[in-house]
């Protein structure tokens, strides 16, 4: 190749480097903005124990502990709703300052009513969605969670495996982070903390 042939294909490739630079900070600047929707980005609309439906809209306003499990549930569930209103309670947090939002996995056995009756039982701040199966679905895959029947999936007393994260939700609906199943109380209240605070 000659000196001019390499010059001229040097020069090409700056102008493609430099066309690739300017796109890039057109789709940077000019992209529509990311609406705020829970974990993964997509919509669900479930029915709240408040009244009403509760949508991923729903979700801004305040910050939010969101929790997935069943009423049913022997050990993770119930352990969880308990740490969620101790948590808030050690922040010196009130409900005005902190949602606690449970999600049922087990549309087949939790009826509005039992779901009200279950969480109330912990805090009666607590707000519990419901759906349909199809509505279930939509919330699980909002927040990326999982769930499936476990043991005798035939009979009345089957149990549900599924996530047991409790999701950190910002004041403008985005997600945060996470708090594991049974971990330490100081280092869950330091993540609330911050969540609060903004």
């Amino acid at each position: 190749m000659t000196n001019k042939a390499l010059r001229n294909f040097r020069i090409v490739l700056w102008v493609l480097v430099a066309v690739a630079a300017i796109g890039a900070t057109l789709l940077y600047v000019y992209r529509p903005p990311q609406r705020p929707l829970g974990v993964t980005g997509q919509e669900f609309a479930l029915t709240s124990t408040k009244g009403g439906r509760f949508t991923q809209d729903d979700l801004r306003g305040k910050p939010s502990l969101v929790f997935f499990g069943y009423t049913f549930c022997p050990d993770v569930c119930p352990t969880t709703l308990a740490e969620t209103t101790a948590w808030r309670a050690q922040a010196g947090l009130t409900e005005d300052d902190l949602r606690i939002i449970f999600v049922t996995v087990d549309p087949e056995r939790d009826t509005p009513e039992m779901v009200k009756a279950y969480v109330e039982g912990f805090d009666e701040s607590v707000i519990g969605l419901v759906g349909n199966q199809a509505e279930t679905d939509q919330a699980k895959a909002a927040f990326g969670v999982f769930s499936e029947k476990a043991g005798d999936v035939e009979s009345d007393f089957y149990l549900v495996n599924h996530t047991a994260l409790t999701f950190l939700i910002k004041e403008d609906g985005s997600f945060q982070g996470t708090i594991s199943y049974e971990e330490a109380s100081e280092t869950a209240v330091a993540k609330i903390e911050r969540l609060v605070k903004g």
